[in-house]
């Protein structure tokens, strides 16, 4: 029979010891490590979009928890790149990765805000209010600065004083429509956020 030296009894009685303490808790590794770990998307909402940071406009997956209850509030806890999409193939920049963080933000801006001339506040409005107060003012313009006939009789229908920067995470058919929009306007100046 072969001697044991302090340091190996330290270890069989220690890790007995361990194991009888285990087992009275109740804990049976048998069990444990057999049970299947719960998915964290597994109950999630998921929803498409698209990146907000860039002109690449890659795909994203958010996902949300929430009841769906008439005042609550659904959490978007999660966001990944989508696999299906054919611009990121599911990869996103470190910026696109953190997009949780601006989403959960305390400084992010929720409503439309209007600073008058000379004032030194914003004051929130509605979104509605917001767009009504947009399209008046361009009709006002287009009204007082549409150009239907050059200097030489020509028809060019130009409208010179108002220009417009579109959105680069748009998708192609998006792109389409806008172009058709702000050029039936009479809009000269069109051009991509992708560019600035």
């Amino acid at each position: 029979m072969s001697s044991m030296n302090r340091r190996q009894f330290l270890k069989v009685t220690g890790t007995t010891m361990v194991g009888s303490s285990l087992a009275l808790m109740g804990f049976a590794p048998g069990v444990a490590l057999a049970e299947v770990r719960q998915f964290k998307l597994a109950r999630a909402i998921e929803t498409r979009n698209t990146c907000t940071y860039c002109s690449v406009a890659c795909g994203i997956l958010m996902y949300s928890l929430g009841d769906g209850a008439k005042n609550a509030e659904r959490n978007i806890y999660h966001i990944e790149g989508d696999p299906d999409h054919p611009v990121n193939r599911g990869t996103l920049c470190p910026k696109g990765a953190g997009l949780v963080d601006i989403i959960h933000s305390k400084s992010r801006l929720l409503h439309p805000e209007y600073r008058a001339p000379g004032s030194d506040k914003w004051v929130r409005m509605s979104w509605d209010d917001a767009m009504d107060r947009i399209a008046k003012l361009m009709k006002a313009d287009r009204d007082a600065n549409f150009v239907a006939k050059n200097d030489a009789g020509q028809t060019v229908n130009r409208w010179l004083t108002t220009g417009m920067l579109a959105a680069s995470a748009s998708s192609s058919e998006t792109a389409v429509v806008t172009h058709k929009v702000v050029r039936s306007m009479g809009m000269l100046v069109f051009d991509n956020q992708a560019r600035v």
